[in-house]
């Protein structure tokens, strides 16, 4: 591990910033319609058992990785398959949110420019990052924070002045009734953003107050939920469910509705920089905790000597994982939520916590 130290302030913006990230872009919960809001925070409150699961593993072995706490519930051979197997999770889930953001940025910025300069350019960046430690990605994320806050709210307040809300987008409210919300809850906004935090179990040993942990948790996923809810609510209250539905990036098309005394317009770019912060914030966690896992798993005393190795593998990954965006949306969507994430974040933890709660349990009464 590299010896370095985080605060409970630290980590909390970066859960908020890492769980915005990609959640912001895309129409999230959209197929419960006009009550996708309601679903993200139902999505939020159950993902607390998860919560509260990674955080009673990290309790067991508060000083060691996951890397190596998997090897000692498990045994050696299958703890060290199951560990590379969750580090090549997380390098495809960075090359998935990279994707995302390449593709925004080609959308509605650099509609000639080819997609592997955008990624290469953003994961260049990221590298320099990465190679500093955890201690320059905290505070990177202090300052991003603040930024990225300060566009939201002036974003709210221009779109509340532009008088583009229209509360009739939003009703009825559970018009279908509530099984069609809980079917989105248990398929989609559980997984997706709140309990992708799994990959934080890789950085809470560097928490320098481990008591705080469990609270930071469940208060930095509690504001994510908040932020994400008003911004689908927002976005369905502004463009409508049909036209979010059919919209790439719905928050993206909101900012550009906005027109204030007809020469205040045209702030999608504003916007773009905030989104690109959360997917920087998203990409470097994941990052990270591929390179520092990979070290740890192969006794690799510089675990920044990884970083470019890495860094190329995410970088091609991200171009080579699908053919075109709509692809990439339907994969995510459908087969990487069914037979990765829910795997990789529900079931497998589960099995990981139980196994440990019973040899935790021997070990007492012996």
């Amino acid at each position: 591990m590299e010896k370095a130290k985080i605060s409970s302030s630290q980590l909390f913006i970066l859960m908020v910033l890492f769980e915005l990230g990609s959640a912001l872009l895309v129409p999230l919960a959209i197929d419960a319609k006009q009550d996708a809001w309601l679903a993200i925070l139902l999505g939020m409150v159950f993902s607390f058992v998860l919560l509260l699961i990674y955080h009673k593993l990290y309790t067991y072995y508060p000083d060691l990785l996951p890397t190596e706490y998997i090897q000692k519930i498990l045994g050696k051979v299958l703890g060290i398959v199951l560990a590379f197997v969750y580090i090549l999770y997380f390098m495809y889930d960075a090359s998935r949110v990279l994707r995302d953001f390449g593709e925004m940025l080609l959308t509605f910025a650099y509609p000639d420019t080819p997609l592997f300069i955008a990624n290469a350019l953003l994961m260049l960046v990221i590298i320099y990052t990465i190679r500093k430690g955890i201690e320059v990605i905290a505070r990177s994320g202090e300052l991003l924070f603040i930024f990225m806050y300060v566009l939201a709210v002036a974003g709210f307040i221009l779109i509340v002045s532009s008088g583009l809300i229209e509360i009739k987008n939003l009703q009825p409210i559970l018009e279908e009734g509530l099984f069609p919300v809980l079917k989105v809850v248990f398929t989609q906004t559980l997984y997706f953003p709140f309990t992708e935090v799994i990959v934080f179990t890789m950085i809470f040993p560097y928490l320098n107050n481990p008591k705080k942990a469990k609270v930071t948790m469940l208060c930095a996923s509690g504001l994510s939920g908040i932020n994400l809810a008003i911004t689908m609510l927002i976005n369905i209250s502004v463009l409508g469910v049909d036209l979010t539905a059919r919209s790439q990036f719905p928050l993206l098309s909101t900012v550009q509705s906005i027109q204030v005394a007809d020469f205040l317009e045209r702030l999608d770019v504003f916007f773009m920089l905030a989104l690109v912060i959360g997917g920087f914030s998203k990409i470097s966690v994941l990052f990270y905790a591929s390179m520092i896992g990979t070290a740890n798993l192969f006794k690799i005393k510089s675990p920044s000597q990884l970083s470019y190795p890495i860094g190329i593998i995410v970088l091609f990954m991200s171009l080579t994982i699908s053919s075109n965006f709509q692809e990439h949306l339907h994969e995510g969507i459908g087969i990487e939520m069914f037979f990765i994430q829910i795997p990789f974040i529900a079931i497998i933890p589960v099995l990981l916590f139980l196994v440990a709660f019973l040899k935790n349990r021997r070990k007492q009464k012996a």
